[in-house]
């Protein structure tokens, strides 16, 4: 999984499910945007959870996954009723329950019987929307680029076109950092919170999860702490000089 997220091919060892053992050749598997990674112990390793973008949990009847297990095992692997029944009675059955069962707790999302098809489009839209993002997105997870609308890319020609005035330029450029303040503030934690409106009834709102304050890195950083201010009364802002040791621009301090 690791290499495969590197950008880097693998191979997957080959198993005979009749004979229980590898055999050759083994599969090679190229990276791709979107990896699947798909078993019953998948959410079991917390070293494996840890590279997921998404963990799912297909949630099957106990009654649906015997009698599929049964149609696998006599079909496609050649074993009799008795031996598939007393299999799942003594090694699957209570491994189930002592592994898979408790790993349901790490699922981002548990999906209930497998052929949900509402659960399985919410998922593939999801996945489409991500790959539809920036490709710095792809590579930063937590780098958010905001959407361009026909407004932010007229400000955007307005502050770079060379005729554009001193004045001008500072109001959109200003317009500009406001909106770029007031999304990043969607970003941060919330905790939900019900209040009683002026008319009696109860709204369910949302409320920062802490204190806030802003950290202006000098001088770039300072010409968006009024759009701060205007946005978050009272935050208390501080500074820091980032000064760079030579010119090779590796050395800060």
């Amino acid at each position: 999984m690791e290499k495969l997220r590197r950008g880097q091919p693998v191979s997957i060892p080959s198993y005979d499910f009749k004979t229980h053992k590898s055999i050759d050749p083994s599969r090679l598997v190229n990276p791709a945007d979107v990896i699947i990674l798909e078993g019953i112990l998948v959410l079991h390793d917390s070293q494996v959870r840890n590279l997921m973008n998404m963990k799912i949990f297909v949630d099957i009847d106990s009654d649906v996954r015997l009698a599929r297990r049964i149609q696998r095992d006599t079909v496609e692997r050649g074993r009799n009723i008795s031996n598939v029944l007393d299999q799942y009675s003594r090694f699957v059955k209570p491994s189930f329950e002592e592994f898979i069962l408790p790993s349901k707790k790490f699922a981002d999302i548990i999906i209930p019987r497998g052929d949900n098809d509402v659960a399985v489009d919410l998922i593939v839209q999801h996945i489409l929307t991500k790959l539809g993002q920036h490709d710095l997105c792809k590579i930063y997870p937590n780098i958010n680029v905001m959407f361009s609308t026909f407004q932010i890319r007229g400000m955007h020609t307005l502050v770079r076109d060379v005729k554009t005035t001193k004045h001008d330029f500072v109001f959109y450029s200003d317009r500009l950092i406001r909106l770029v303040v007031e999304n990043g503030l969607g970003h941060l934690p919330f905790t939900e919170k019900q209040i009683i409106t002026p008319t009696g009834s109860v709204y369910s709102g949302v409320v920062f999860c802490k204190r806030l304050c802003g950290v202006s890195v000098i001088r770039s950083g300072e010409s968006m702490e009024n759009a701060l201010r205007a946005c978050c009364k009272g935050i208390k802002i501080g500074k820091i000089l980032i000064h760079g040791d030579g010119n090779n621009g590796r050395q800060v301090g």
